[in-house]
Formats: C-alpha cells, structure tokens, sequence
C-alpha cells in the first residue's frame, strides 16, 4: 500500500501562486495555520521562478509545518494560471481554494466561500471583492477582461471572474485534464460547468504596492482567453469580411451614381483608392494575423511546449529535504 493510499486526504487545500513573494507569504501561511486549525487543510505553495529569495522562505516554512505545507518550485517563471495549475495538480483536498500570495485575500474569507459553495451545492465560488484595492491600470484591464470572457465564454455580465476562488474536486480533476500550453484557469472552470456562484468578499491593499499584472502580462491573460477557449474569434472575423465587403459594394455604388448624375465632371481621386486599399489590407493583415495565432498556438501544442516544469517538489508528511540536484519534472502536453 503506496503513501498516497494511507496518508489521509485533507478536507481544503489552498494553492498559492508564488512570485517574489518573500515579504507576505510568512505572514499569510501564518494566518491560514490559525484560521484552519480546527480543520485537515494542506497548503500548495508553487515558487513561480521568484527572483528573490521566495524559494528558500518557502522552504523555512516546510520545516516549520511539514505536516501542513506542499512545495512545488518550478524552474522558471511559467506565469500565474500556469502555477495555479501545477498547484491544482499537486492539491489533494476535497475542496481546493486559490489565494494570492500578496495576502489580498483574506484566509477568513475562505471559510464562508467554502460554507457558501457547500449550502447551494455550487461546483465554483467566486470571491467578488467589495472595494477592489488594484490601481486603476489593472481595474481598467480587469474590465476589459471581464467583457471579452462574458463575450466569449457565455459568461453572466454579472458574473466577475476572480482570481480568489474555492472548487470542489470534480472541477479539479477536470482542470488538470488539460494539458496544452496556454492554460486559462476560469476559462476550464467555465468549460466544465456552469453551477458557479460568487459572494462579497474583502480585498485588501497589497503591501507590496504596484500590481505586477504589466500591459504585457494582461494582454497575454486576453489572448490565452480569446484564443484558447472559442473559435468566435473566427467567425468575426468572416463577419469583419463580409461587413468589408458590402461597405466596399455600397461605396462603389455611391462612386458611380455621383459619377453619372450627381458631379460627371468631379475627377476621382487617387487619396481615396489608396484610402481604400490601406483600409482593407489592414482588415486583410489583422484576419491573417488571427489566423496564424490560432496556427502559432496549435504548433506550439504539437511540439510538446510544456505548461511548467517542477524542479523539485517537498510534500506535506514527508521528511525529505531539498534536493541539491534533480532531473525537473516536465509537465508534457501530451
């Protein structure tokens, strides 16, 4: 009998996405053993590639609750959903609940997500925070975010999409079936069912400041839900043809009538054909572009791109230590 099959499953695991997070995550663990003490809960911490000395705090909080405590370090910075995603991989738990490292998220909110879900026997519980303390460059990205998933994903509008949320195993285990490379956690939330709910919970200021949700980052959070999750993004673009076209259709029509009775003499000018072609190559260039992103994603896919690799990991109940040195664990999309 392995040790999978004798050590028993906790009740809630709590995954928390690392990235130089050295300065909160003591603070938040600390305030989680408290909060949870009367319950079997283990904590997933993934070291998202910190480049600060995240990896040896998590470490310390090993030894000092390795009953408690799961470390996944990865070999690199994958980014959040791709963490969140090897933590899922790792968590055991009945419930699983996903908190951000920054402590922005009250642990104590955890538990009326968990009561909630329970209650009206939902699959997902969404965190939907009541004054929501990011700058406004990441509320704006937010929103923008939060209308291009109700567009694609058939989301409620009112519906906000957290990254603070409790799941119960069987989402889980569907999540964790995916295996391509550019993981959207919400959107294989939204792809397995729709028994989701959401309640107000408190957002805290982040200690450390500025978001670290860049432009980049948040563009590349758009294009993993716009492109990974839906082919509309097609059929738009047939539709951005077709409109295209019948304005180009109507246009000549208009040239021609003006031509014939409205101004015979008025010469047609050469701005407005070149107008006209710069106009229509860029609907041209933006429809190929989609195309070979769409393309670029399904390469990337068949040559095996991986959503993370796991240097090393320590599991909760185990008395290993940190390996000095180990072949990483490679998550294959295959």
């Amino acid at each position: 009998m392995n040790d999978e099959q004798t050590t028993p499953k906790p009740d809630l695991s709590l995954v928390i996405p690392v990235y130089n997070g050295s300065r909160t995550i003591p603070q938040l663990v600390e305030r989680i053993t408290t909060v949870f003490a009367s319950m079997s809960v283990e904590i997933v911490l993934v070291n998202d590639g910190s480049e600060d000395d995240s990896e040896i705090v998590c470490e310390a909080l090993v030894q000092k609750w390795p009953a408690v405590i799961t470390l996944v370090n990865l070999s690199r910075n994958f980014g959040e959903h791709n963490a969140v995603l090897a933590g899922l991989n790792y968590s055991r738990g009945q419930y699983v609940a996903v908190l951000d490292d920054d402590g922005q998220n009250p642990p104590e909110e955890v538990m009326s997500m968990l009561q909630e879900l329970k209650r009206k026997r939902y699959d997902v519980i969404y965190g939907h925070y009541i004054e929501k303390q990011h700058s406004w460059f990441r509320n704006a990205g937010s929103w923008f975010n939060d209308r291009i998933a109700t567009l694609m994903l058939d989301k409620p509008k009112d519906l906000y999409l957290s990254s603070f949320k409790v799941m119960t195993r069987f989402v889980i285990d569907e999540i964790i079936k995916y295996h391509g490379p550019f993981p959207y956690i919400d959107g294989l939330v939204y792809r397995t069912t729709r028994k989701i709910g959401q309640i107000p919970v408190e957002h805290r200021p982040n200690p450390r400041g500025a978001s670290r949700y860049s432009f980049r980052k948040l563009v590349r959070l758009w294009l993993n839900m716009f492109l990974n999750f839906s082919i509309k993004p097609l059929r738009l673009s047939v539709y951005a043809g077709l409109a295209t076209s019948g304005l180009s259709i109507v246009a000549l029509v208009a040239i021609l009538i003006d031509k014939l009775w409205i101004t015979p003499n008025l010469t047609v000018g050469i701005p407005t054909v070149l107008g006209s072609i710069v106009f229509f190559s860029g609907v041209q260039l933006m429809i190929l572009g989609l195309v070979g992103e769409y393309l670029g994603r399904l390469y990337l896919d068949h040559t095996d791109t991986p959503q993370y690799v796991v240097r090393y990991t320590i599991q909760a109940g185990s008395d290993q230590e940190p390996p000095l040195s180990e072949p990483p664990d490679v998550r294959d999309p295959r």
